[in-house]
């Protein structure tokens, strides 16, 4: 290995993708190799893939032909789900020259002593089943925030999901190792954490540890001054950890719940674990307590089976529901899931059609919250990003925000009146 080699790093797909790149990166910054930009002519590419919809393959081949178009002598490694679930198609594209499944992909250094082009890609993935190891990862960079791996793969097998088959069984950590990780975090500048994993409510299963009782740990971790927990799975987020965030000085009252769908018969075809009774319950429970509390929601347009009837069952279901935004995904066919053998396939202009329909009603649901927390005082972590005069954060309850700039104000917690919304459906603040 030589110490100038350049490597850029591509992330698609989920924040705990960027966790998982940011530590590869940091790992090979600490032998040598330079982190660049994407356009800097790196010596190597590393791509890390996503596999939840179609057009995620879709994109793994548009960066590799970008990435030699900017240096086409430069070594490709692609890495990440796609890459366990399809190796052979990965290593077909041309210029790719290194294809690692989901355990090798932290062992990629040692691939590392050679990077000549190849004429046939190699590829390194052994069979999913065989992957029980925990590998902790959080990403730094950003030095607002750092998404913290607690846990990966799952063993829910929805019919419409690859992860289980890309990321093999839940596991996780000790809470005590994984409050080390925390603390790492927090002896670097950064705010933020946010908990992700692929099912972070399912930490400990098995063992006498849970999720209640982690994040009970992380609030005692000095250094970080919030957490944010991002997506868990109705059936596990309890009355208890609700409980917990409505009292904790850390935690932010933000919670993003994946629902999928409104329509009891379609979550049964889905395989999820709960209906939408269980559902509600969450809701109203978390508004009960946490009167603010900002809610996300993803939802599935267009699973086979999905009628005129029952998408407006789903669309007047969270219409009514007290939520804050929706993550709209349109059901694309998966290889090797138990749905893309179902009947009763819908159109994909009306997949599209219902897709917009929601995104508009998402755009509703935010415009009311944050039309709700106007004229109140709220914390806000200013970031660097910037537009113009103004500069942006987000509120605990995460509200988007903006000031106007002031480079020493980035990466510190300030308190805000919200005043109005602006035409680009960011709120308008005033430092107090």
């Amino acid at each position: 290995m030589q110490e100038f080699h350049k490597v850029a790093y591509y992330t698609l797909g989920c924040k705990l993708n960027f966790s998982e790149t940011s530590t590869i990166a940091r790992e090979l910054a600490e032998l040598g190799f330079a982190k660049v930009d994407f356009n800097e002519f790196p010596d190597i590419y590393v791509i890390n893939t996503c596999s939840v919809t179609e057009n995620a393959d879709k994109k793994c081949r548009q960066i590799v032909k970008k990435a030699l178009g900017i240096n086409p002598n430069a070594y490709v490694i692609v890495i990440g789900c796609y890459a366990q679930l399809k190796p052979d198609d990965i290593a077909s594209i041309p210029g790719v020259d290194l294809v690692l499944g989901a355990n090798e992909k932290f062992n990629i250094k040692d691939y590392l002593d050679k990077i000549d082009k190849k004429e046939v890609a190699e590829i390194q993935n052994e069979n999913i089943k065989t992957v029980n190891g925990f590998i902790p990862s959080h990403s730094y960079g950003d030095r607002t925030r750092s998404f913290l791996k607690i846990q990966d793969g799952c063993d829910y097998f929805c019919t419409f999901c690859t992860i289980p088959l890309a990321r093999g069984k839940s596991r996780n950590s000790s809470i005590e190792e994984t409050v080390k990780q925390a603390q790492k975090v927090a002896d670097t500048e950064i705010k933020e954490v946010v908990i992700t994993g692929v099912n972070i409510g399912d930490f400990g299963q098995g063992s006498e540890e849970n999720f209640y009782n982690l994040i009970q740990e992380f609030d005692q971790v000095d250094g970080i001054d919030r957490f944010r927990i991002s997506s868990i799975e109705p059936n596990l987020l309890s009355n208890d950890i609700i409980d917990f965030v409505a009292q904790s000085k850390k935690f932010v009252p933000h919670f993003h719940i994946p629902l999928q769908s409104g329509s009891d018969e379609l979550l049964q075809k889905m395989r999820r674990k709960y209906l939408t009774s269980l559902y509600s319950e969450r809701i109203d429970r978390i508004k009960e307590k946490i009167q603010d509390c900002c809610i996300g929601v993803d939802v599935i347009v267009g699973f086979p089976g999905e009628t005129e009837e029952k998408f407006l069952e789903t669309y007047n279901y969270l219409n009514d529901l007290d939520v804050s935004y929706l993550h709209v995904f349109t059901y694309s066919e998966r290889a090797n899931t138990t749905a893309k053998k179902m009947p009763e396939s819908v159109d994909m202009g009306v997949r599209k059609k219902r897709s917009k329909m929601l995104q508009i009603l998402s755009l509703k649901k935010k415009r009311a919250f944050y039309e709700s927390q106007l004229g109140k005082e709220l914390e806000v972590l200013l970031e660097a990003e910037r537009e113009g005069n103004d500069m942006f954060g987000f509120t605990e309850n995460y509200v988007k925000v903006k000031i106007p700039y002031d480079e020493s104000l980035v990466n510190s917690i300030r308190k805000v009146r919200l005043k109005k919304i602006d035409s680009e459906g960011r709120v308008e603040a005033e430092l107090i």
